[in-house]
């Protein structure tokens, strides 16, 4: 087994392919299109595949050219509670699993739905409002054991033991 997640999934390329894949399944859906629905970067998937190469043990790649955590986990709040919407993202990312050749593997393809499912729910943490978000937030990193204790910077958060 690969020692990061980043190098089982095949490195930024793969998350590229995979990032591509759902966010096109994501904006064929009815509900999850709505979050897409004031625009995007046209750079969107290239940016969120970085991102997940910095979560997921690859390089900071998201961060150092980008921007920081804080800002993105602010530009994903302040829309209230969306359960059904967050589940059908997760749906979504399963399936851009398949479409991408990522579900051969069963213990990559757990890990990263395992993943995804986290961040859907940590991205949505300050529902009420953006204003809320703290300065100095990192990116949360996540192992084939779930996330790494120490990564999840939200005040008040308990960390994995």
């Amino acid at each position: 087994m690969a020692s990061t997640i980043y190098d089982a999934v095949g490195g930024l390329p793969a998350l590229v392919r995979l990032a591509h894949a759902w966010h096109e399944r994501s904006l064929s859906d009815p509900v999850v299109a709505h979050a897409f629905s004031h625009g995007y970067h046209p750079d969107h998937t290239r940016r969120l595949a970085a991102y997940w190469a910095e979560a997921l043990g690859g390089p900071a790649l998201y961060t150092a050219s980008v921007t920081t955590e804080s800002h993105v986990v602010r530009l994903h709040s302040g829309n209230g509670e969306h359960r059904e919407m967050d589940e059908r993202a997760v749906a979504c990312f399963e399936s851009a699993l398949d479409d991408v050749g990522l579900d051969a593997e069963p213990d990559l393809r757990e890990a990263l739905v395992r993943y995804f499912t986290w961040a859907t729910a940590y991205m949505a943490t300050y529902h009420g409002s953006a204003d809320e978000v703290p300065d100095g937030l990192t990116v949360p990193k996540w192992s084939w054991d779930g996330l790494v204790g120490g990564t999840d910077s939200r005040p008040g958060r308990p960390q994995p033991q």
